[in-house]
């Protein structure tokens, strides 16, 4: 173990959760050891489990971290075109899902059902949810509750495909991010007064590239 290096409380713990997302990141969670991450972090134990109690508390807060990162990275800008938000988004989830496969199928595979890391899940799809529903022309109240609904299945459905695809790649990353752009956006057609992608889907080969 190298020599430890003295840290605020603050500092320590930001390293340590450093430490938990690299791991988290390169191995499946069951091949992940608390005692790996004391060693690389340089530290003890029993520093360690001051800081997170068990290995689930760490991944959970690795992955709140992520949650939270990924909605600051997630821009909705109203002088981008709807397709332009969601490209930027679908990018912006897919580039960390890649980047972080085993920690992804770890929360939604080996760690399914867990309520806390449900709860982070949870939260963060509404809070997309919300955004979403902020830029959208909504006529009425009535219209804003439709299309809701229509977010928080697509978000999931999302979801669901986007870990399907990490576990067995049946196309390419850009026809997976045009197939949950072009779905949401044919379930939301019906219920919009005006046609909110009129140039979608890109005409041409390779033309979602």
């Amino acid at each position: 173990m190298p020599p430890r290096k003295r840290l605020t409380p603050a500092d320590r713990r930001a390293q340590l959760l450093a430490v938990g997302a690299r791991l988290f990141a390169a191995h499946p969670y069951a091949d992940v050891l608390m005692e790996d991450v004391a060693e690389e972090a340089g530290v003890s134990r029993a520093l360690l489990y001051r800081h997170f109690p068990s290995k689930h508390a760490l991944f959970a807060t690795v992955y709140q971290q992520a949650a939270d990162q990924l909605l600051v990275e997630t821009r909705f800008d109203p002088a981008d075109s709807l397709v332009e938000q969601l490209i930027q988004g679908m990018d912006v989830h897919l580039d960390y899902f890649v980047a972080n496969r085993n920690a992804v199928l770890a929360a939604n595979r080996v760690l399914a059902g867990d309520p806390v890391i449900q709860t982070i899940m949870t939260n963060e799809l509404d809070a997309l949810r919300e955004r979403l529903l902020a830029v959208l022309p909504l006529a009425n109240e009535s219209a804003r509750e439709a299309v809701s609904g229509v977010l928080k299945s697509w978000l999931v459905f999302v979801q669901v495909l986007c870990v399907d695809w990490l576990t067995h790649e049946t196309c390419t990353r850009v026809q997976l991010r045009d197939v949950c752009v072009g779905a949401v956006l044919g379930a939301l057609r019906p219920l919009l007064a005006h046609d909110p992608a009129p140039d979608w889907p890109p005409q041409g080969p390779g033309a979602g590239a």
